[in-house]
């Protein structure tokens, strides 16, 4: 398994139990979607998974190393073998694109070569690459803080995907997007996925994106998981289960539409 959690539980600085007894296995290349209302624990569940946040009990494995019982260097190798996608990435205002893509090997690179890409990007095509990937290669020499929200999220994708990572996590990776450009994203995240036999896990605000991209559903709700099932399998009793008691109607499934085929991961 690549992703083996056992009786997980993870209580925050300021007493909100985020998860709570939390078995899960994801197998290397499967590709799954998470999703819940808001405060389910999905953010905290993504970031246990990339070792950000260590669990107060159970077993946490990934790639098949027990995280948390080895030590700081070698904790920070095996993080640099994830990517995390943030839902607000990280990017300081000034930095220029180019950059902040290139950041994605830091991990991976040696200190003197990590300080030198700060002075100079020391690998121009192959961020310009990745960058194309998203539709951004103009934005490749434009200031972090000149882009919108949608293509700072596309950025901080670029860099994920420059990192070529063993395991990829993305906390909603496209929650600032329209509609059509959250459709090809993903479609992008995805077929990278399955070229590069990389297992992702995605948390997803919009249910019928999770239904549309993944085989995978993980319900998500009071810091456990509700159900686990084909994305087949999901239907509108249990994503009012899932989202009872909300302040908004549980999110709506809209069919695809005919003119646009969307393969599953």
């Amino acid at each position: 398994m690549t992703l083996h959690l056992t009786q997980v539980s993870l209580t925050h600085a300021n007493g909100v139990e985020a998860l709570r007894g939390m078995d899960l296995h994801i197998g290397a290349s499967e590709q799954v979607a998470i999703i819940g209302p808001s405060g389910a624990g999905k953010s905290s569940l993504l970031n246990l998974l990339a070792t950000a946040l260590r669990p107060d009990n159970g077993e946490l494995q990934v790639l098949g190393e027990r995280a948390w019982q080895l030590s700081a260097h070698q904790r920070q190798r095996l993080r640099a073998r994830i990517g995390l996608i943030h839902q607000a990435p990280p990017l300081p205002p000034r930095q220029r694109v180019v950059t902040a893509v290139l950041a994605g090997k830091l991990g991976q690179w040696g200190l003197g070569k990590s300080l030198l890409n700060l002075l100079h990007p020391v690998d121009i095509p192959g961020a310009r690459a990745a960058l194309a990937r998203l539709d951004l290669s103009d934005k490749l020499f434009t200031q972090c803080q000149q882009l919108s929200g949608g293509q700072l999220q596309r950025v901080g994708i670029a860099r994920v995907l420059y990192q070529a990572p063993e395991v990829l996590l993305a906390d909603e990776p496209v929650s600032a997007m329209d509609p059509v450009l959250a459709e090809h994203t993903l479609s992008v995240l995805c077929r990278h996925a399955r070229q590069h036999n990389v297992t992702l896990v995605a948390s997803l605000h919009a249910v019928e994106l999770a239904l549309a991209h993944f085989s995978r559903i993980i319900g998500l709700r009071d810091g456990q998981i509700l159900f686990d099932l084909a994305a087949s399998e999901v239907d509108r009793e249990l994503l009012d289960k899932l989202y009872a008691n909300e302040q908004l109607q549980s999110p709506p499934i809209t069919p695809t539409p005919l003119s646009v085929q969307i393969p599953r991961c």
